[in-house]
């Protein structure tokens, strides 16, 4: 949530950050009239309590010098009732601004380029070379179906479209990924966790993902519980509410788990194949750092995930993602992308971002910094989607007869 002490330093420059987002002008309009409506009724009350005081020092001067009290009680008293009228108007203003604040979306870093969408992302470098194939490459629903990996009518007869069945050497890689990249984090420095699969509303509230996207969520009928759409919502919510020591920060945790996305917004998008699912596996990072330290643990992050992709012979790129195209969250985030040769382009495997204090702010995460109680920062990133890493696993290294050749680093957790 966007601080409300920015808006009273500088209101046009937090609009003019938002717009580089591509905030709606609706909505912009919507924070200027409660954020005006507020500071105007703040500014009366401030008024009101200010000559309260002065008027309440006058009454030993008025008894000194022996002059009559009855006035000057009476306008104590009607002011003192202002008081407590515009007391209850600058709350329920200020409860009114900050229902709108849960749904402004974080400002967007200094750095991060002017763009529409993702066509005007920037590209940060290259790691590895696509491979140049001798025959015409599959997709991987082709080789998953020919290989007996991928069973797609199953899947939708258990569940509905965009559930799979994943099956024997398949299942076997999917698993093997999974423990590959938990052991690659964890020597990255990420502490793994163990997490539920459920979560509250208050925490899907606290990372952003409430009230925004509560379409895109998997509601349990009769709780307020949620499927988690990432293991970012339980990982940064560890510590909401809480204050933590200063000599504990950096902490670092990695978390694998199911998540589970209605993909609302997704209608005709990769519907063949495991690419856009509705259930999926994904291995998440996620960091809690001081302010000062929050960019040099993206680029820690980064730099992770992209060792990963490295160690499996990926060719993949960095992206850094323009203000159009950032997360609701997000203040500055790297894509990073890998290879698919049947799509003969780059393809979202991981997005790493730095929320900076904005969950904090929504989620009450502090560390004690002295005398004083600061908001933290938080950053989180896929490490990475399972599903499209065996996807792009299949279609890297197929060969012309449908088989699959395994990456070296995966052959011992086989």
């Amino acid at each position: 949530m966007i601080d409300v002490k920015l808006l009273n330093r500088n209101f046009d420059e937090v609009v003019a950050r938002l717009q580089k987002k591509r905030v709606s002008e609706e909505l912009l309009s919507q924070l200027r009239d409660r954020y005006l409506k507020f500071k105007n009724l703040k500014s009366q009350l401030e008024e009101a309590q200010a000559e309260q005081n002065r008027k309440s020092k006058l009454f030993q001067t008025y008894i000194r010098e022996k002059k009559d009290i009855t006035n000057l009680k009476k306008e104590v008293s009607e002011n003192k009732k202002l008081i407590a009228q515009l007391s209850e108007k600058v709350k329920e203003a200020e409860k009114l601004l900050e229902e709108l604040l849960y749904s402004i979306p974080n400002l967007p870093h200094q750095s991060v380029p002017d763009g529409v969408d993702e066509n005007d992302n920037v590209e940060i470098a290259k790691i590895g070379t696509p491979r140049q194939f001798q025959f015409e490459p599959k997709p991987h629903y082709e080789l998953g179906e020919k290989l007996g990996w991928l069973d797609f009518e199953r899947g939708v007869k258990l569940a509905k479209s965009r559930f799979t069945a994943i099956r024997g050497m398949g299942a076997r890689l999917e698993r093997a990924l999974i423990n590959y990249m938990l052991d690659h984090n964890r020597k990255c420095g990420f502490d793994e966790v163990s997490l539920p699969i459920v979560t509250n509303a208050k925490s899907l509230y606290g990372t952003g993902q409430l009230p925004k996207f509560g379409e895109d969520l998997f509601k349990i009928e009769g709780e307020e519980l949620y499927l988690i759409p990432t293991a970012e919502v339980t990982l940064t919510n560890l510590f909401a509410d809480e204050i933590l020591k200063s000599d504990d920060l950096p902490i670092q945790l990695t978390s694998a788990t199911p998540c589970f996305r209605k993909e609302a917004g997704a209608g005709g998008k990769d519907v063949r194949g495991i690419i856009r699912q509705h259930q999926f596996y994904k291995v998440e990072l996620v960091a809690i750092t001081k302010p000062e330290e929050s960019y040099q643990m993206l680029d820690k992050m980064v730099e992770c995930v992209s060792s990963l992709l490295s160690n499996l012979g990926l060719p993949h790129r960095k992206v850094e993602l323009c203000g159009g195209d950032l997360g609701f969250s997000a203040s500055k985030t790297v894509d990073i992308e890998v290879w698919i040769p049947s799509q003969n382009r780059y393809r979202e495997i991981s997005s790493i971002s730095n929320t900076e204090d904005f969950q904090a702010r929504r989620a009450k995460i502090r560390y004690r910094d002295g005398k004083k109680n600061r908001l933290v920062h938080t950053l989180n990133g896929s490490s990475l989607a399972v599903g499209r890493t065996l996807v792009a696993i299949m279609e890297n290294f197929q060969n012309e007869n449908g088989e699959i050749e395994i990456p070296k680093v995966l052959e011992r957790y086989l």
